[in-house]
């Protein structure tokens, strides 16, 4: 028998039926989460950086609670950025306010596009699971 599970969080319905991906895949207790981007629930890009990030880190907030985690749990995350050297110093303190520091590996990546014009950052991350959280 299989241990791996797909995880959508409810909220997640929408986008998961359009582009047909799995937000996050549980097997065993490592989550690994596909990258998230900042949307309105409609989904729609959020034109505001600041708020784009943000929004970026709630969705990924969503799935990791789906998949029994929190940003504590992360060991490793990738994040994508169009005009990284722009929007760096922002999305740093973005991050910092949002995601504890020095927690896990941390990989940047400078992209000329996402998937939809306006994104400026996507953020994926694999997490574990701890005993409690089983």
């Amino acid at each position: 028998m299989s241990d791996r599970k797909i995880i959508i969080p409810e909220a997640m319905k929408p986008v998961v039926e359009r582009a047909s991906y799995a937000p996050a895949v549980l097997v065993g207790d490592t989550l690994y989460c596909a990258g998230q981007v900042g949307r309105t629930p409609e989904l729609a890009v959020i034109q505001d950086p600041e708020q784009q990030f943000i929004s970026a880190w709630e969705n990924l907030s969503c799935v990791l609670d789906a998949g029994g985690c929190g940003f504590e749990d992360v060991v490793e995350m990738t994040t994508y950025h169009v005009g990284m050297s722009q929007h760096m110093a922002l999305f740093r303190e973005v991050k910092n306010r949002i995601f504890p520091k020095g927690q896990c590996a941390w990989t940047c990546i400078g992209v000329s596009e996402l998937a939809h014009p306006g994104l400026l950052v996507e953020i994926k991350c694999i997490a574990v699971r701890r005993a409690g959280n089983r």
